[in-house]
């Protein structure tokens, strides 16, 4: 579990990974104006174990999914970590990563999978599941979804992520992951939702 402190909202300087920008256009006869951000594309990957009938999956603490949960009259300058703990940011969610480097879709997610949970796995047997628009509200970003099975015997490492990375690994079974996304607060982003989903209905085995 992380634990964070000196917790401090800044005004936005320029970045390496985001760019704001505004778009003005005429909708059916309308001016209107529309602030977007402009992010990497991304993958996500659905690992299912098949040694243990396990979903392998990453949680680690978002600052976005922090800051939502924290109120409006609290969202000061310095936030008080005692009263809102970093458990309040943590997100359950597919491996997955931005496309930052040239290499193909299913190369990265070979090596995110690699990375954040330690599993070798060729990329001939990633499946490709589907691409969709990300974010489309404010972003304006491609995610692709994959599936792989792995065995215990590929795990390499313990994965964790690299750098500055603090990623945990979580592994559900479908009963656990059946009640997580029955959940009335689910704190994980809706491409998971989507991922479990595509599982559950193609890749689960029948319940008795």
């Amino acid at each position: 579990m992380s634990k964070i402190s000196k917790v401090e909202i800044k005004p936005f300087v320029e970045s390496i990974y985001l760019k704001p920008f505004r778009m003005s256009f005429v909708e059916n006869g309308t001016e209107r104006n529309w602030d977007l951000m402009e992010v990497h594309d991304s993958v996500a990957i659905i690992i299912y174990n098949i040694s243990r009938d396990v979903l392998v999956l990453v949680k680690q603490f978002r600052p976005a999914v922090y800051y939502s949960q924290i109120p409006l009259v609290d969202r000061k300058e310095i936030i008080d970590t005692a009263k809102y703990p970093a458990a309040l940011g943590m997100s359950i969610e597919l491996c997955a990563g931005i496309i930052d480097k040239e290499l193909s879709t299913v190369e990265i997610a070979k090596e995110e999978i690699l990375e954040e949970t330690g599993y070798s796995v060729p990329c001939d047997q990633i499946q490709f599941v589907s691409s969709y628009a990300s974010g489309v509200g404010t972003s304006c970003s491609l995610q692709t979804l994959y599936y792989c099975e792995v065995k215990d015997d590929m795990q390499v490492t313990k994965g964790g992520g690299v750098d500055d990375e603090f990623i945990e690994v979580v592994e559900m079974t479908v009963p656990e992951i059946r009640q997580y996304i029955s959940g009335k607060s689910i704190m994980s982003p809706p491409s998971f939702l989507f991922g479990i989903y595509w599982f559950l209905l193609n890749k689960a085995k029948a319940e008795v």
